[in-house]
């Protein structure tokens, strides 16, 4: 079967270094993630492009520093302005190369456009610094002090495949708002959505080495960790990666968003009808690869029984289609590596003990929906992070037990509580060891100027226009004494 989007990709994108359009004789294949057939190809960088990437934006942070207010903002509403002239480009690049459901690719770029918009109204209200009293001891009688904030400097980033146009704006806007040049590595699993931004971005005043995007293999993306010229590392991808990133990145500020296996907790008094689409959603949609995707759902046992009917029923209609399919909501796993994966899993927590309500087969990069109960606390299905089309139920039988199940884990990112008792919702928001607590909603729910970021295995530092920029920027102090 033919998918019915209308867009062909180009044969071929340059990447782009210190700001232009190069072909370095290099080639990346890009795959139809649901049909498995090559339908572009994109340059690749090596060291010698990185090299050059990195001197150039090492040049670039002067000139980048003095852009003025008024000129950091034409740049961000240059590419809102293009992103929405762009728009079904963009949606079927991501059906296309990330398999993404239409419906999900179209909310991505809307995002996309409107973390750009943010950044760009956070431009005009930044925090630029602030006038502090020094003359606290008589000593310090004739002193006074101001503190303004200054670029970090050029800045690495790595974006990962599941947003890849989002997730690289959350990191993208940021710099250009901060006044910062930036590298960015793209996952060479979605390197298309990049490049497209890098198109944008070149039609743009940006300084000289401004900016560089360049998809490219491990070896060469490495630099951008260890390279003490990069101030700043801000990654997005498995815990594994990040920590050892973290580990290897020197004396440079880093920023992890490492993902989780999110739970959200029923208390008696939710509302099951109004809670189930949310869930649904929340579980499977982009077939669950989304670092806040629903992996664990415990429920009041009073009400077990009748969620765990419900939830089947509903989960029974939803079976993995192709992406660009107006109806679908699980599409293909990004590749069946990770589809297998993650069936070895489910097999292996029923070997446990668990048991399989529904789901369970793998079809290809197709996994369908699966739900089980009764999984072992040991397995990888309940420790680690899914990443895909997956859920746990488990019943609880007080508050305070749930709440301590929540934290059975050593990820952190958010989790959500169904309750209409506020002093229930206050003693999750102290006790529940996330990076953020959602109340009648799932964890999936995310707003992109609110700060996101997770704790323990899940990550370090802040996401969300106004975060990211204060992490790419430093507070520099001025000292006067007065006669």
């Amino acid at each position: 079967m033919n998918s019915p989007h209308p867009l062909a990709l180009s044969a071929r994108y340059p990447l782009y270094l210190a700001n232009a359009a190069v072909e370095t004789g290099e080639w990346l294949e890009v795959t139809d993630k649901f049909h498995l057939t090559v339908v572009s190809e994109v340059a690749m960088a090596g060291a010698a492009q990185m090299e050059q990437a990195i001197v150039a934006a090492k040049q670039a942070e002067s000139a980048m520093a003095k852009l003025r207010t008024y000129e950091r903002q034409a740049v961000l509403r240059h590419a809102e302005q293009r992103f929405t002239q762009r728009f079904e480009e963009l949606v079927w690049i991501l059906v296309i190369e990330g398999g993404k459901p239409v419906t999900a690719a179209r909310a991505e770029v809307k995002r996309l456009i409107s973390t750009f918009a943010l950044a760009a109204d956070a431009v005009t209200q930044l925090d630029r610094g602030s006038v502090m009293p020094l003359d606290v001891t008589p000593a310090a009688g004739q002193y006074r002090g101001m503190v303004q904030r200054v670029p970090v400097g050029v800045c690495g980033l790595i974006s990962p495949f599941n947003f890849p146009l989002n997730l690289a704006a959350h990191k993208v806007a940021p710099a250009i708002a901060a006044g910062c040049p930036f590298i960015l590595k793209p996952a060479s699993l979605t390197p298309i959505s990049a490049l497209v931004m890098g198109e944008v971005l070149a039609e743009t005043d940006l300084p000289k080495g401004a900016f560089s995007i360049l998809p490219s293999q491990r070896q060469a993306a490495d630099r951008l960790v260890t390279d003490d010229r990069i101030r700043l590392l801000s990654f997005t991808g498995s815990d594994q990666v990040g920590w050892d990133m973290k580990a290897r990145a020197g004396r440079k500020k880093v920023v992890l968003e490492l993902g989780g296996n999110a739970v959200v907790m029923l208390e008696p008094d939710t509302d099951l009808d109004a809670a189930m689409e949310r869930l649904i959603t929340g579980a499977f949609s982009q077939a669950g690869q989304v670092c806040i995707s629903v992996q664990r759902i415990l429920v009041h046992h009073s009400i077990y029984e009748t969620f765990r009917r419900l939830f089947l029923e509903r989960v029974s209609t939803l079976t993995p289609a192709d992406p660009a399919l107006e109806s679908t909501v699980i599409g293909p796993m990004i590749k069946h590596q990770e589809a297998l994966r993650l069936k070895g899993w489910i097999d292996d927590a029923v070997a446990a003990g668990a048991t399989l309500l529904c789901g369970g087969e793998l079809n290809g990069v197709m996994l369908e929906a699966s739900v089980l109960e009764n999984v072992p606390d040991h397995c990888q299905l309940y420790r680690d992070e899914a990443f895909g089309p997956v859920v746990i139920l488990e019943a609880y039988d007080n508050f305070e037990q749930g709440l301590a199940r929540m934290n059975v884990t050593r990820f952190g990112l958010q989790a959500g509580i169904y309750t209409q008792n506020v002093s229930h919702m206050l003693q999750a928001w102290d006790t529940v060891q996330v990076g953020g607590v959602v109340i009648n909603d799932v964890p999936t729910f995310r707003v992109d100027n609110m700060p996101y970021g997770g704790v323990g295995d899940s990550g370090l530092g802040r996401e969300g226009i106004r975060w990211a920029i204060q992490d790419m920027t430093e507070e520099r102090l001025l000292v006067i004494r007065e006669r």
